[in-house]
């Protein structure tokens, strides 16, 4: 499935470029996804029209990389990257040419991509440019670098990772003699940014084959430079499935406890990844010793849900199904605080007394007590079973 309307967007923007005397073809990943019927993300252009020309045919652009060649297109309805075909200069922090060439032919261009399957492009009429087997490799299923694999790997040192993404994305292996050429240089991946490394990570935890993608991280010896353990824990991957980011990175935490805040601070966990792993953790320990209505009412059904699965794929025996949680949940007395019909100022005032450890105390038994039946939510039950109950256990 691709998404029609960017790829027909892309189609119309071609066509005004042909109009102009330029030529134009979609590249890239959206290429190979549409060869493959995969959904597709982005849809791209690339052209021999520099970017100033561009600029001239369209009335709505906005200038996003034009230094490189690339400007967005808003002409046609959704935006569309249109980037001229360039050749890149030389690397010298295994991430970024210092310096790109624009150039009017497309093979030149083609040619400084990272894999064949996204080093093709299509025409306007439905035909493929394949210069590099990538039609081949994708029926193979294989992952192959453009020309010199060493030399493709130093001029970015991401692309190795890459690698590895698309196969737990696609399933397929990485041809061995890139997969050598990874091996060789897998210590570069110590000069790429954390933040690069996260975005690429964040991308695995949700592609359908991460166990094959933990397997090639490992395999290709880049597991050796990044936090996590993956060839120890290889085999807790294997029934692995989420897609939803923050499931990855919380797992990746559950199975390296003791190395928790140094994983956070390496892959740069967002506040919300911090929050979420922090949290399903704690529930997931809960859970082992099973829950009890508190834990249903105070956690999200992501965060039990999420928990639940981990006990799962560990191997754990959960006596419920995870069907179960959502129907718990559901029919609690109440589903928010906002709902809880005490507070501490009805305590000080039924009492006379100041606040103190006592009110925390008091509310969290009586939370209990609502939800597991004892006392209806209500504010004079409460008050009965506050001085019947709490008052007199004292």
């Amino acid at each position: 499935m691709k998404t029609r309307n960017d790829w027909e967007t892309a189609l119309r923007v071609i066509e005004k470029i042909e109009k102009a005397g330029f030529e134009a073809v979609i590249v890239g990943g959206a290429v190979r996804d549409h060869l493959l019927q995969r959904k597709i993300h982005d849809v791209d252009v690339a052209t021999n029209a520099l970017p100033m020309e561009i600029k001239k045919i369209f009335n709505n652009t906005v200038d996003v990389g034009i230094e490189h060649g690339t400007v967005i297109v808003l002409d046609e309805g959704s935006p569309i990257e249109v980037t001229t075909y360039r050749t890149d200069g030389t690397y010298t922090d295994y991430r970024r040419p210092e310096e790109v060439t624009f150039v009017r032919e497309l093979p030149k261009d083609l040619e400084r991509r990272d894999f064949t399957i996204n080093a093709m492009a299509y025409t306007k009429d439905g035909g493929i440019i394949d210069l590099f087997g990538g039609k081949e490799d994708l029926e193979n299923r294989i992952i192959r670098a453009v020309g010199d694999a060493n030399s493709r790997f130093r001029e970015d040192a991401l692309r190795m990772l890459r690698a590895v993404r698309f196969v737990a994305q696609l399933g397929f292996s990485i041809e061995e003699s890139t997969m050598k050429a990874i091996q060789k240089d897998s210590d570069l991946i110590e000069f790429i940014a954390h933040e690069r490394i996260h975005m690429e990570l964040s991308k695995m935890w949700v592609a359908d084959y991460v166990y094959l993608g933990i397997e090639a991280l490992v395999e290709s010896h880049l597991a050796n430079y990044l936090p996590g353990n993956f060839a120890e824990h290889l085999d807790e991957w294997k029934y692995f499935y989420t897609k939803k980011p923050e499931v990855g990175w919380a797992y990746l935490c559950l199975l390296n406890r003791n190395e928790m805040e140094n994983i956070m601070e390496y892959y740069r966990y967002s506040n919300k990844e911090k929050y979420f792993a922090k949290n399903v953790l704690h529930v997931y320990d809960r859970l082992l010793n099973r829950w009890n209505e508190v834990d249903y009412f105070l956690n999200d059904l992501a965060i039990l849900e999420t928990a639940y699965d981990f006990a799962v794929w560990q191997g754990k025996t959960v006596p419920f199904s995870r069907e179960h949680i959502a129907q718990v949940k559901k029919h609690l007395p109440i589903q928010s605080m906002d709902e809880f019909a005490l507070n501490g100022h009805l305590l000080m005032k039924w009492t006379g007394k100041r606040g103190g450890p006592w009110i925390k105390e008091a509310l969290d038994k009586a939370l209990y007590a609502v939800l597991t039946g004892q006392v209806k939510n209500e504010e004079e039950q409460l008050k009965e079973w506050f001085y019947n109950e709490f008052i007199h256990e004292r």
